[in-house]
């Protein structure tokens, strides 16, 4: 596992081949929205080409993007004449889905935990709500100051009904308070199945490997919001998203019931905000 910085500004949607996307539109474009088009076999033999129309959104920070998935064996052009950025989220899979769009509107978001472990999770690809082979994607939001992505937890094992295999890979972005960059903390922690070990900082564009070990908290520093973008994958016969809490610290979850969720949650399109 390591933390591995990316070159240019990061993507911030997922935009998934072959088993997912989405998609941020350049500030002050979304009335230009980015088109993104599927060339081969399409959703069957012989069915030709496909497009799609995504409209994006100024930043992951603005309530969920619509997105579209791509099969396996399929090839696919994107183009925007106003620019933006784009994350491109896979795995390797055996069946071959039909291409489709996700709305942004049929996003589930969920808020999760409560008190300084309040954060939302925006479900777009998620297990049970979006179909694909193998890949399971998230978003998660951390209000500044926050404790997400806990307590920690592992998905390295197969126990049936209790734990599911699946690798993992955060992408994060941090909120910037004016000219200073934001910055968080993430913790893996050895478990049974595995010796990843890092406690390391996380600015915007940083990813962390996780092939196995307790992981979380992901923590958000006071003043800076923080997004990351949870792509995960196994090779278990069924996709699902079953977790074992770290048995130290999985008591934390009772004391949620006695506190209210962060009130800065959710975070949505502060455009659509009445005057």
């Amino acid at each position: 596992m390591n933390r591995r910085p990316s070159a240019p500004p990061p993507p911030t949607g997922p935009h998934t081949h072959p088993d997912a996307p989405h998609n941020q539109a350049a500030p002050g474009h979304n009335s230009a929205p980015p088109a993104f088009e599927e060339r081969g076999p399409g959703q069957g033999p012989g069915s030709g080409a496909q497009g799609f129309r995504l409209r994006g959104r100024r930043g992951v920070f603005d309530g969920p993007t619509d997105f579209a998935y791509l099969p396996r064996d399929g090839s696919a052009e994107i183009r925007s004449g106003a620019g933006g950025r784009f994350a491109l989220v896979g795995a390797r899979c055996d069946r071959r889905l039909p291409a489709r769009y996700g709305p942004a509107a049929e996003v589930p978001v969920e808020l999760r935990g409560s008190g300084q472990c309040s954060r939302q999770v925006n479900n777009f690809a998620a297990a049970g709500v979006f179909d694909c082979d193998r890949l399971i994607a998230v978003e998660v939001l951390t209000p500044g100051g926050n404790w997400s992505s806990y307590p920690p937890h592992k998905h390295d094992e197969h126990h049936p009904g209790e734990e599911s295999r699946l690798e993992e890979i955060y992408y994060f972005e941090i909120a910037p308070h004016g000219n200073t960059p934001g910055l968080g903390y993430q913790r893996v922690s050895p478990s049974p199945a595995g010796k990843t070990d890092i406690l390391t900082e996380v600015r915007t564009g940083d990813a962390v490997l996780i092939p196995d070990g307790w992981h979380g908290p992901s923590i958000a520093a006071p003043g800076h919001d923080m997004y990351y973008l949870n792509v995960m994958a196994g090779p278990g016969a069924t996709r699902e998203w079953l977790i074992r809490d770290h048995p130290d610290h999985g008591w934390i979850r009772s004391t949620w019931t006695d506190q209210d969720i962060d009130p800065r949650l959710p975070f949505h399109d502060r455009a659509e905000d009445p005057a």
